[in-house]
């Protein structure tokens, strides 16, 4: 390892990484190149759990970091990483076998846009990652895209429909690509603290999402999925809720941009109209403070 201008002569730096949420993020690697390896074969239905189980490795090694309070760079990036495997890759090639490799061309560049636009909403997760608020994605994350294309095949398989040369899950791929790299706002749930007392009718409406699913899994999961998705392209289209007064997400300070990062000042200014409101409202806060200490400032000097 190269020696840095801040490393003594003589001394050479060491990576010392945090195993246990690593081995979790493995695991979600692991069954990603197991899906791939499976719909190369034709086994679409193991491939599609195999894309499942991936998808529950991610959701725990993210979970047992924050536990552990072991979370580091290094897992933020191999995190990515898998997730490109597990959810970009892996589901672009099921798709091609199980349905669309009839559309020859099309086909491919269908999964290749797929694949193409989930490593681009990877890439700006992380470099955004600091200033994206907690309660909300910006476009579609790509475990839930993964997702959608895994339960369409368990749901086509209980329907028993024929899936080959399928144009509606062509329009189904192309769309998960562009809502993946678009600027919707999809709920995260982070913000929803479950250890806390809540009103009961959450834990109703849980119970009720779990009966629902538990009567046809293979089927209500795909529909939960895609209805997930439809809605926040639908409300990022109609700009609902555009007007509510919300935390910058997308945009660092101004003192934080320098030449060296890749967010800068929009200089179209039509992007989020809340975004600007909130800032509206720090300046204000920032002014009403100041001029409360040049008050205090001012009666200490007359007393």
């Amino acid at each position: 390892m190269e020696e840095t201008a801040s490393t003594p002569p003589g001394k050479k730096l060491a990576m010392h990484i945090y195993v246990l949420p690593n081995l979790i993020t493995t695991g979600n690697i692991f069954f990603g190149f197991f899906a791939i390896i499976q719909a190369i074969k034709g086994e679409y239905l193991y491939s599609a759990y195999a894309i499942v189980a991936a998808s529950i490795f991610d959701l725990l090694d993210g979970r047992l970091a924050r536990l552990t309070r072991s979370t580091s760079k290094f897992g933020a990036e191999y995190d990515s990483l898998c997730d490109l495997i597990s959810f970009g890759m892996a589901p672009a090639i099921l798709l091609y076998q199980w349905s669309l490799q009839p559309f020859g061309r099309l086909g491919w560049l269908a999964c290749f846009l797929y694949l193409t636009c989930g490593a681009l909403r990877l890439a700006r997760f992380n470099v955004q990652a600091n200033v994206l608020e907690k309660a909300y994605f910006q476009g579609l994350p790509i475990p839930m895209a993964g997702g959608i294309v895994a339960s369409a095949v368990l749901a086509f398989k209980d329907l028993q429909l024929d899936a080959t040369a399928s144009p509606w899950l062509l329009m189904m791929t192309l769309l998960l690509a562009l809502v993946m790299v678009s600027t919707f706002r999809y709920r995260s749930f982070k913000d929803l603290d479950l250890k806390n007392r809540m009103p009961f009718k959450y834990l109703v409406i849980g119970v009720a999402v779990i009966a629902v699913v538990a009567f046809r899994p293979e089927v209500n999961l795909f529909f939960l999925f895609l209805i997930y998705a439809v809605l926040g392209a639908v409300f990022g289209v109609l700009r609902f809720g555009k007007n509510r007064r919300i935390k910058s997400n997308a945009y660092l300070p101004t003192k934080q941009v320098g030449p060296e990062s890749d967010l800068v000042e929009d200089e179209d200014g039509d992007d989020d109209e809340s975004v600007d409101e909130s800032a509206d409202d720090a300046d204000d806060e920032a002014g009403h403070s100041l001029g409360n200490k040049a008050g205090v400032k001012a009666d200490g000097k007359k007393s």
